[in-house]
């Protein structure tokens, strides 16, 4: 089998199953682990898939830019940002970070919702404060243009001088082995201490990010206590529910 087609034979598989396996492949293929791995290192380096011990997984398929994942999946973040307000009560402080669920998640806050929220999003910071009660700290920090967040040592100085009840955490990609991860390394570094900074955090992620990975980790799955997802009974999710994670 030629090269080219043995790596669209690796991404259509990566496509149906969410993961591919060294050995497996090396067996499908009928060629050498060390084959398979110049194979993946070669889609890695294309930027079509992320390497994970034995195998590989596969990249989110969003956007990058604020602007761009504003306008994607609105439908679909609008019925999690519903679920969302659920857990959110009179008298919480709660962070939301820089996502465009977690903006979604703050244009539906009710007029009398007493809260305090601790957010790191400049869009976020000007719907809120329009809000007739909520109060809104802001991180500060070096802000980003393409994320409209703030981060840097600044930010995290901030975050880690905060306690919140619930951490709302925008997610770029969710895959139970590789955990929370993300494209940039500096915004996976505030949602980390985010989290750390929380009792509880909570998971906001349209069901196209379920089983992808990005380079810089922002925690483990288990730092997750729900996933607030637009389709709950996608059999994508049963890893995370198995890990004891409620999945709503």
């Amino acid at each position: 089998m030629l090269k080219e087609e043995r790596l669209d034979y690796i991404l259509k598989k990566l496509q149906t199953d969410h993961k591919v396996l060294q050995a497996d492949l090396s067996s499908d293929l009928q060629v050498s682990e060390d084959t398979v791995r110049r194979d993946l290192e070669s889609l890695a380096q294309n930027g079509q898939l992320i390497k994970v011990r034995g195998g590989a997984i596969p990249h989110s398929p969003n956007p990058y830019s604020f602007k761009e994942r504003i306008q994607y999946h609105e439908d679909d973040k609008k019925r999690i940002a519903r679920k969302a307000l659920d857990y959110i009560h009179n008298g919480q402080t709660i962070i939301l970070d820089g996502g465009t669920s977690t903006l979604t998640l703050a244009r539906l806050f009710p007029p009398n919702l007493h809260i305090t929220v601790i957010t790191n999003s400049v869009p976020i910071v000007a719907t809120l404060v329009e809000h007739p009660v909520i109060e809104v700290i802001f991180t500060g920090g070096l802000i980003g243009k393409d994320s409209q967040t703030a981060g840097g040592m600044d930010t995290i100085r901030m975050l880690e001088k905060l306690r919140a009840d619930i951490c709302f955490l925008g997610i770029c990609s969710l895959h139970p082995d590789a955990g929370v991860t993300g494209l940039d390394l500096g915004e996976a570094d505030v949602k980390s201490v985010m989290v750390q900074a929380a009792n509880k955090t909570i998971a906001l992620a349209t069901s196209d990010k379920m089983g992808t990975a990005e380079p810089f980790k922002v925690c483990d799955i288990t730092g997750l206590d729900t996933i607030i997802t637009d389709n709950p009974d996608l059999p994508l999710l049963t890893p995370y529910i198995n890990l004891g994670i409620q999945v709503i």
